[in-house]
């Protein structure tokens, strides 16, 4: 080979190899280029949900409130409408109905009523097993993720001091006159046949809340199944001894004011805390219960004044009561207008229910479980159906009477038939009532050995 063509050919290979890299250097450049654009395109990866601080802060300030309405709230409240005699045993059953629903809702309740049951079909009826003994739930378990974000712990707790008054207001309805030992097998039996049910329907996923029933904070779930199987207790009982020609009046009503109070109070956890946020519903939530209390209060005071010529200390509270009742279905869906309605519409209805419906048909409510609780809760159910607003509560727009009507009317066959059931079985077991020299002896002594002085 001459060097002309010695030369020539390593001027080829040069131009190639330059050729060459000069490609592969357009390559590396468009990858470059390529990468970022490419991360740039692809979705980004959901945040993992955490802890909301605020909203948890709230709901353990909520769930303290709704205890207190328990003990000492109720306790006290329905302690001072009964007369001496009783006043001990009222107050102990508020208190062991709370530690009994307690580790019932541990053991069994909460996953009955807020878990996800395997059968589909089943599910629009009761939860699950899942969560028995709270099983599967740590410190970072959370309930809501991407919306509460507050601790699962937390919630059930929450729930449990619902499930804790719910049974604890059915007892205003046969004070002075159940065996305590009585009592607490009802009490067992009726959180898991038929509190931790209905809760279901409503708020874990079941039937009546996939029909678009409306129930804030528990018009449906606590009073309306609580006053109801108040009435079938009363009227399966029977009247206590003495009624009608016995005075019955309330031996101590200061504590029923100062029990009165605490309810108003805890209250606002019941109904703002149900949000499980802190934010603009719950504020609304919090406004809506403090005026619906206060015009059913003054409402009840008035009918009282026109009708029996005197108000009394007795019926201003209970009014309050009623529009406490009255507005927990409605707290998160109506405006602060249709409150004021809710209280005055119970207030009114409610004094007619207790006081004359009672006579009239002459069944022994002791402190008017059902007059208030079962009666209050209709009220408010089916005003929620006319009175929700929208701009208050998105849910609301499609609310309607119908639709809260067949809500209740479920609820009402279910808690009757089931707490009719219940009473014989445990009227078959150890009986209902203590005997009549017991009863007349009074509560206190027969059944725990105490007296208050």
């Amino acid at each position: 080979m001459n060097i002309s063509s010695t030369l020539k050919t390593t001027g080829r290979a040069a131009l190639l190899g330059s050729l060459a890299l000069a490609a592969l250097g357009s390559v590396a450049a468009f990858a470059q280029e390529a990468a970022p654009a490419a991360a740039a395109a692809a979705p980004a990866a959901a945040p993992t949900p955490v802890l909301d601080t605020g909203n948890t802060a709230w709901m353990l300030t909520s769930t303290a409130l709704v205890l207190m309405m328990t003990i000492p709230g109720l306790a006290l409240f329905y302690g001072g409408m009964v007369r001496k005699k009783n006043v001990l045993a009222t107050i102990m059953q508020s208190f062991a109905i709370t530690c009994l629903v307690t580790v019932l809702w541990f053991m069994f309740g909460y996953s009955l009523a807020f878990t996800t049951n395997e059968s589909a079909s089943m599910n629009s009826y009761i939860g699950g097993f899942s969560r028995f003994f709270h099983h599967g739930i740590t410190v970072s378990t959370l309930w809501l993720p991407g919306v509460a974000n507050i601790p699962e712990f937390v919630f059930s707790m929450f729930q449990m001091t619902f499930a804790i008054i719910t049974p604890a207001l059915i007892a205003g309805a046969f004070a002075e006159r159940m065996k305590f030992s009585a009592l607490l097998i009802f009490m067992a039996l009726w959180l898991l046949v038929v509190y931790a049910p209905i809760a279901h329907w409503v708020w874990g996923g079941g039937f009546l809340g996939a029909a678009g029933v409306l129930d804030f904070a528990g018009g449906t779930v606590v009073h309306i199944n609580a006053g109801v199987a108040g009435l079938v207790c009363a009227l399966v009982l029977g009247k206590r001894e003495g009624y009608g020609t016995t005075n019955m009046a309330p031996h101590n009503l200061v504590y029923s004011v100062i029990g009165a109070s605490l309810l108003w109070v805890g209250w606002f956890g019941f109904n703002a805390g149900s949000e499980l946020a802190a934010d603009g519903l719950a504020g609304a939530a919090m406004l809506n219960t403090q005026v619906a209390t206060a015009a059913a209060a003054l409402a009840w005071m008035f009918a009282e004044w026109i009708v029996a010529k005197k108000p009394s200390v007795l019926g201003i509270i209970s009014g309050a009561v009623a529009g406490l009742v009255a507005v927990t279905p409605a707290s998160g869906f109506v405006n602060p207008t249709g409150a004021f309605i809710v209280g005055i519409v119970a207030g009114v209805v409610c004094y007619i229910s207790a006081v004359k419906v009672k006579h009239m048909f002459g069944y022994d409510d002791s402190l008017d479980a059902f007059g208030v609780h079962g009666v209050g809760g209709v009220v408010g159910a089916l005003l929620t159906g006319v009175l929700a607003d929208p701009a208050i509560n998105a849910l609301g727009k499609d609310a309607s009477i119908g639709k809260q009507l067949y809500g209740i009317v479920f609820t009402i066959l279910w808690t009757a038939i089931a707490t009719f059931v219940i009473l014989y079985i445990v009227k078959a077991l150890v009986g209902l009532r203590p005997t009549t020299q017991e009863e007349v002896e009074g509560l206190d002594i027969s059944q725990h050995g105490e007296v208050v002085p």
